[in-house]
């Protein structure tokens, strides 16, 4: 293999290859690493005189996910696959490195390379109408995969929380106030009148187009059975990033066309606030107490974006009108000179390839953010110690004195206190937004945006 055009012959690849060629029964002319901050690659096998396009999906080893077997994620699409949806053909499973052997499937993801705003409105439908009919196909065979079937109706609507609550509990270093909140929301106003499974992608929104057509829905790594809601819940929090292609009333008018059935608009409403809470919980942990090799920048911009979505959506489910706080009065703090001496130093690191690249820039966009928190963050703590006083009846004497003591209150407040807790959640949230929007890390939360359903 050390001749092959574009292979990297580390251990981990090389032993990739091997795998392929005696699973493919051909050869490996070509592997390449996809630049993300995930393991995966593009694999060209020659059989036969012809070239088969592979994708292999790897492992990205993490302590943030529920499922953490990837050979689940393998199980799930080879069911759906043979259920006739659209989905990559899955050759097999590499066991070292861990990856999915999967057909790679043409096109973009990007709404905005489609021809005409028409194309784009028509791809939107063909998404949803693949959709739904993913929503019609028989659970058992998932079931038999050991994919869990929620069997109480309370476990239909609360499959994402049950799955991720207890990554929540291992991960969780520090009292989170906000999770705690939303998560006494949920338990709150579970939609029990919603009685039917189904099997979800459950971080949806995700798919391939080519030529004005699908050419497949990928990611199942979070799947579950559940109310069928959370694929369109989660659908509309991803539409500020990567929008689907039609507004998302239409979105919504389109489902229930194809699925014969009503949207409820209360329900996704309530898994719009579990996806965002189990989200922010999943990643808490690796912000405290991070793990080497973890994309530490990324988790960061999550969870900024993701607390703005959460109040954002508590907002709307509690029929309030919030307006973001004043911008925040204070004059930044001088910038040590070490964080000055890091950002130069990291400037002048060379770049070979797009992996460098793309970890450079991940680099620089922590001392980015460190250095807006050297100027503003004791700022932002001074305000929100001030506001929690208000909720406490005293002024805490640090931001984790703070956390600790909102924890254990919104933990036996009562839905009387919602409006004001949430206001002081709020205001907290978006000041952070507010400072460090601006930022490469903070610019995915400065346009975060849920679309009307209606």
């Amino acid at each position: 293999m050390t001749d092959t055009p574009g292979v990297d012959t580390n251990a981990d690849e090389t032993k990739l290859v091997a795998f392929v060629e005696k699973l493919m029964g051909g050869r490996v002319v070509n592997l390449t690493r996809q630049p993300r901050w995930r393991p995966a690659w593009f694999l060209d096998v020659e059989k036969n005189g012809e070239i088969i396009h592979l994708h292999a999906r790897g492992d990205r080893k993490s302590n943030v996910v529920p499922f953490p077997e990837l050979k689940r994620e393998a199980d799930i699409m080879e069911v759906l696959g043979q259920q006739g949806v659209m989905v990559p053909h899955i050759y097999g499973y590499c066991p070292d490195p861990d990856a999915i052997i999967m057909e790679s499937i043409r096109g973009t993801r990007n709404v905005a390379e489609a021809a005409s705003d028409e194309e784009r409105r028509d791809i939107s439908r063909q998404y949803i109408k693949a959709v739904a009919a993913m929503h019609r196909v028989p659970i058992a065979p998932f079931d038999e995969r050991g994919i869990a079937l929620p069997q109480r109706v309370e476990d239909i609507q609360l499959a994402g929380l049950n799955a991720y609550y207890p990554l929540y509990l291992r991960v969780k270093k520090k009292p989170e106030p906000l999770v705690e909140f939303a998560l006494a929301w949920i338990r709150r106003n579970i939609p029990t009148h919603r009685t039917l499974p189904a099997f979800c992608q459950y971080d949806s929104g995700q798919f391939l187009f080519e030529n004005g057509k699908i050419t497949g829905l990928y990611d199942f790594e979070f799947a579950m059975i559940c109310d069928p809601m959370v694929d369109l819940a989660t659908m509309r929090m991803r539409e500020s990033y990567e929008p689907l292609g039609d507004k998302f009333p239409n979105v919504i008018a389109n489902y229930e066309a194809a699925s014969g059935e009503p949207v409820d608009d209360a329900t996704l409403i309530f898994h719009n606030v579990i996806f965002s809470t189990v989200a922010i919980g999943q990643f808490c942990g690796a912000l405290v107490s991070p793990t080497p090799g973890d994309p530490h920048a990324v988790y960061i911009e999550w969870d900024i974006s993701l607390r703005r979505v959460l109040v954002t959506i508590l907002a709307e489910a509690l029929k309030l009108n919030i307006a973001d706080p004043e911008q925040l009065d204070a004059k930044p703090a001088p910038v040590p000179a070490f964080l000055r001496m890091m950002e130069d130093a990291v400037a002048r690191i060379p770049t070979s390839d797009e992996m460098a690249a793309l970890q450079k820039s991940e680099t620089e966009r922590l001392v980015e953010y460190q250095i807006v928190t050297a100027q503003y963050g004791a700022a932002l703590d001074a305000r929100s110690l001030d506001e929690a006083a208000q909720i406490l009846g005293f002024r805490p004497e640090s931001i984790s004195a703070m956390d600790a003591a909102l924890e254990a209150h919104v933990q036996q407040a009562g839905p009387g206190e919602d409006e004001k807790l949430l206001r002081f959640f709020h205001a907290q949230v978006m000041r952070d937004v507010q400072v460090y929007g601006p930022t490469r890390i903070g610019h995915s939360a400065q346009n975060v945006y849920l679309p009307p359903l209606r």
